[in-house]
């Protein structure tokens, strides 16, 4: 039988996605070039959730682009036999723009780095930084969030489910 615990309510990551967006606005005085990309799926709705928060705050309404990272995987062929790839969607381009890429869970690294991987191929960007909303640590890559929601610790067996609504 598995566990199931709360770890954060939709109060709670409501709070803590204006701290992130003030940090974000901290560290980017200037923010005529930059832009969110969230990671498929929940990635996507918590980039949308920081520019509305930083519209409010600032006034600025950032660009928002969509990324799946499905075929940038390095495990894509051991996941299915036909894997379910998502839209990717950047309208802006991403040539010296300070890019936030965001994920609701940082875990591997392995996401992240498929994540900068795409970006690339589309342009040559100024800057990537991450924005995540849960670290649960066992990095197997030298990657770290940038801007972080929560930490928490875990075993590597057990898994962080984000539920958004």
């Amino acid at each position: 039988m598995s566990e199931s615990l709360q770890i954060l309510d939709g109060l709670e990551i409501d709070r803590i996605l204006k701290r992130m967006a003030c940090e974000i606005l901290e560290n980017h005085k200037k923010t005529e070039h930059l832009a969110l990309i969230g990671i498929h799926t929940r990635g996507v709705f918590l980039a949308r959730r920081l520019r509305r928060i930083i519209q409010d705050f600032d006034h600025v309404e950032l660009p928002v682009g969509e990324i799946d990272i499905t075929l940038y995987r390095d495990d894509w062929t051991q996941m299915s036999p036909q894997p379910v790839v998502k839209t990717t969607d950047i309208t802006f381009s991403v040539d010296n723009k300070q890019i936030i890429l965001v994920d609701d869970v940082l875990f591997s690294g392995r996401t992240v780095r498929a994540a900068m991987d795409q970006v690339i191929d589309f342009g040559r960007p100024a800057r990537i930084e991450l924005a995540v909303l849960v670290d649960r640590g066992h990095r197997e890559l030298p990657i770290q969030s940038n801007y972080t929601g929560h930490c928490i610790k875990t075993k590597r067996a057990q898994m962080v489910n984000v539920l958004l609504k």
